[in-house]
């Protein structure tokens, strides 16, 4: 985000990115009636209340990518959970722009993580690429899940494979209802609920960035590209 009004109640609790008068990076008006237009700008103007200072040693191709968007928007609902501390067992729900990065962060807290899809063809990706330690999951075997997938998909599946008491957290957001099922989730005592990122976890997400290994390399960065064209029809 680049503006909010600063002084509604969200503001006020360091929660911005609830204000209802919120500013984002992209395709938001800004004060003057002018469309933010994010990457695609030649220049930005942004509250220095939502500036980000980046260290010197973190590239920035490299980090802004990463961090400043899908990274915390997994980053700071794992931290609010909990699902942070060396030890314990993440579900990762997809492997899109969300899930990979969710992978990434999971294995720099020290966590197992899972990677959870109905492509098989993403196993080799998930353990060899983003260093996954299993592909799908036993029943009642993971302290938490976070679920990146923004399509319309059964959540029940998924609620069998948590510990009670423990967290599944949705940031995929789907464009239509998903159907919950409320009585799993009383009787194993899940909490459920989407956090959106806020300044605070940027900063911790630059520092952990800064001492683990979060970026892709550049020899694989071609191969990326070539896949993401091929799903997309274009070749």
């Amino acid at each position: 985000m680049v503006g909010s009004c600063r002084s509604c109640d969200s503001c006020a609790k360091d929660l911005e990115n609830y204000c209802t008068k919120i500013i984002l990076t992209y395709n938001s008006l800004d004060r003057d009636g002018t469309r933010t237009y994010g990457g695609y700008s030649d220049m930005v103007v942004v509250d220095e209340h939502f500036v980000i200072n980046f260290p010197n040693n973190i590239p920035l191709d490299g980090a802004a990518p990463l961090l400043l968007c899908a990274g915390i928007t997994v980053y700071s609902p794992m931290k609010y959970f909990g699902l942070n501390k060396p030890g314990l067992h993440l579900g990762v729900v997809g492997l899109g722009r969300l899930g990979h990065v969710a992978v990434k962060f999971g294995k720099a807290f020290g966590l197992k993580v899972t990677v959870i899809s109905t492509s098989l063809s993403k196993k080799q990706e998930a353990i060899e690429h983003l260093g996954a330690d299993d592909f799908l999951a036993t029943m009642g075997t993971l302290d938490g899940i976070i679920d990146t997938v923004s399509a319309v998909h059964p959540l029940m599946p998924l609620i069998s494979l948590l510990k009670n008491h423990e967290k599944l957290v949705m940031v995929g957001a789907p464009e239509k209802p998903l159907e919950l099922p409320v009585f799993p989730l009383l009787m194993g005592g899940i909490f459920r609920e989407c956090l959106v990122p806020f300044d605070e976890s940027e900063c911790e997400a630059i520092d952990l960035f800064v001492n683990e290994t979060l970026c892709i390399g550049k020899d694989v960065l071609k191969d990326y590209l070539e896949r993401l064209e091929y799903a997309s029809g274009v070749c």
